[in-house]
């Protein structure tokens, strides 16, 4: 059994200096409560890192930033690299917290953008997940606000001038047919892709890999994270006959790789280096 190991993969830059601002404000505030608002990553081995050198995490399913932060009353609270609204900004200010951002760059530069074709007057048509935070900080959805997931979230008859764009960890692919199917309804909106670097190169590396007769990709992350899944799914377009998405080496049998000549392997932009290397080495001990 042959084992490619998909590069580029692993930590983005924005997750690299996420954690490093976390672990910097534990050092640098021993003494202080430290709270994380939302998962600093979508990685849980990655957030119970961060839990053992004392910072906690609030986190609740189906609860915006803006909700949790009802939990957080004293000491310092961390923004995740997500990026958070300008509205969980003004609460925290009000309860007198002090803030860390730890939003990733790609991420406030969406945001900026909005922001100034907002004040332009423009609609926004934001294609993200529901319930991501990145889509939560992003924009509001209101009557000039639009939250896009699926061509049926498109909506019609919208007056004045029209600006698109997106989370920055959206399928590639995916987040093209949605564009042409925008541009036909809306032929005279504005569009931006804002799909990051890091994300983009880790997909098409994943596409590239048609060409190369694989009988299983390996994809390494968290169940919440939307990188890793769009990883899966770009495996899936490329034709590959089997993807196998797997938070650790634990969830791996050794039946999976029967029949396998070829495996390929590659992790989440949040997915800890360890993590690869136990797959990595679970493919060898079964070769």
């Amino acid at each position: 059994m042959e084992i490619f190991e998909v590069s580029p993969q692993g930590f983005c830059g924005g997750v690299i200096n996420a954690i490093r601002i976390a672990e910097d404000t534990a050092r640098k505030y021993p003494d202080t409560k430290i709270t994380i608002l939302g998962s600093l990553v979508h990685n849980s081995f990655v957030n119970r890192q961060l839990e053992e050198l004392g910072l906690s995490v609030v986190e609740a399913r189906d609860r915006t930033r803006l909700e949790l932060l009802d939990e957080v009353d004293d000491g310092i609270v961390i923004f995740t690299a997500h990026g958070i609204s300008d509205a969980v900004r003004k609460k925290a200010a009000e309860k007198g917290l002090q803030t860390i951002d730890a939003s990733c760059r790609f991420v406030l530069s969406t945001q900026k953008i909005i922001q100034e074709k907002q004040e332009q007057g423009y609609a926004i048509f934001y294609i993200g997940k529901k319930g991501h935070p990145e889509a939560e900080g992003a924009i509001t959805p209101d009557q000039n606000n639009y939250l896009i997931e699926t061509a049926a979230d498109i909506p019609d008859h919208v007056q004045g001038p029209v600006f698109v764009t997106n989370q920055t960890t959206m399928s590639v692919l995916d987040l093209q047919d949605l564009f042409d199917e925008i541009r036909r309804r809306y032929p005279d909106a504005e569009f931006c892709s804002e799909i990051c670097t890091a994300t983009r190169l880790r997909q098409q590396a994943v596409y590239d890999l048609k060409d190369r007769q694989i009988d299983l990709l390996i994809v390494i992350g968290d169940p919440k994270s939307n990188n890793t899944r769009k990883l899966s799914a770009t495996g899936r377009k490329a034709g590959i006959p089997r993807v196998l998405q797997v938070e650790s080496a634990k969830e791996i049998n050794p039946e999976d790789l029967d029949g396998v000549n070829r495996v390929a392997v590659t992790s989440g932009a949040s997915t800890p280096e360890f993590l690869k290397r136990e797959v990595l080495d679970f493919l060898h001990a079964h070769q």
